[in-house]
């Protein structure tokens, strides 16, 4: 590993613990996996007193009213994907293109440093560690939910399936936040744009009924499936391939979001006419 590179990493990493961001954000995604079957099972009881006094929520009550722990897991995974994805885009801001309207790498690239000890580290960082956060979130859940709830229907290599593909899903849209932000120095619309993509994509899908397997952009509603149908942790072979081939070609536009990434500060001309290095200085 090159000193660029090491140093770049060292950077990152001082960025997102040092300002405590990934704190923050660990914070939000453990807090909302705990509190998923939480309301679940409130709602649960809720209905249940409306149905005492005369109320018809019948329909409303088979939503709600699950005592099993794939139950609260698969909620989970929703809120853990979409809420937890929008804090953590909004909170690497200046990861993603955010440090380039204050100049910041104008002197170190006059200086000599190169576009991939700039990009980099910061794919080492981030997307790692949205898969990471995913990971503890969905476990999170699936303790509470054992608390909660009267049937543990899900083992832990099942689990363990749910938190991976989930944060899958997660590294996706900060790798593309990361390739739009660099790339076009504009964080703000490249957050807007992944959030935006990020939920209205997996609806689009929803809708159509179209098959999640095989569809990066749709990850999300197979971890949910997963879960919710608690599958044995042997599954068969052709599902297991299916679902090896989806993460497969989720990490293949994560590679490619970096190369365009690279490609693009490669492009890109420092012009130094107006004094920038002094002024910075």
């Amino acid at each position: 590993m090159s000193i660029q590179i090491k140093a770049g990493l060292k950077k990152e990493l001082m960025a997102f613990c040092r300002t405590r961001k990934f704190l923050v954000i660990a914070l939000v995604m453990i807090g909302l996996a705990a509190l998923s079957p939480i309301l679940i099972t409130a709602m649960g009881s809720l209905m249940s007193s409306m149905g005492d006094i005369g109320v018809d929520v019948s329909e409303i009550t088979d939503v709600f009213g699950g005592s099993a722990t794939s139950v609260g897991v698969s909620a989970s995974v929703s809120d853990v994907r979409d809420l937890g994805l929008i804090v953590f885009l909004l909170l690497i801001y200046r990861a993603a293109g955010g440090e380039q309207k204050k100049r910041a790498v104008i002197i170190p690239k006059s200086a000599g440093l190169r576009s991939l000890g700039y990009i980099f580290p910061k794919y080492i960082v981030y997307p790692p560690a949205a898969l990471l956060l995913s990971i503890i979130a969905i476990f999170a859940s699936w303790g509470i939910s054992a608390m909660i709830f009267s049937v543990n229907d899900l083992t832990f290599d099942t689990v363990l399936l749910v938190g991976i593909l989930t944060g899958v899903s997660m590294m996706l849209y900060v790798s593309f936040h990361l390739a739009l932000g660099t790339a076009t120095g504009k964080a703000g619309l490249s957050a807007a744009v992944c959030i935006g993509a990020s939920l209205i994509l997996p609806n689009v899908f929803a809708l159509s009924g179209s098959d999640y397997m095989l569809n990066p952009f749709a990850i999300e509603i197979l971890a949910a499936q997963l879960a919710q149908l608690a599958v044995h942790p042997e599954l068969s072979a052709s599902a297991a391939r299916d679902i090896a081939l989806t993460v497969g070609f989720a990490v293949l536009l994560m590679v490619l979001s970096f190369l365009i990434a690279l490609f693009a500060q490669n492009a890109k001309r420092i012009d130094n006419t107006d004094d920038e290095i002094s002024k910075a200085l």
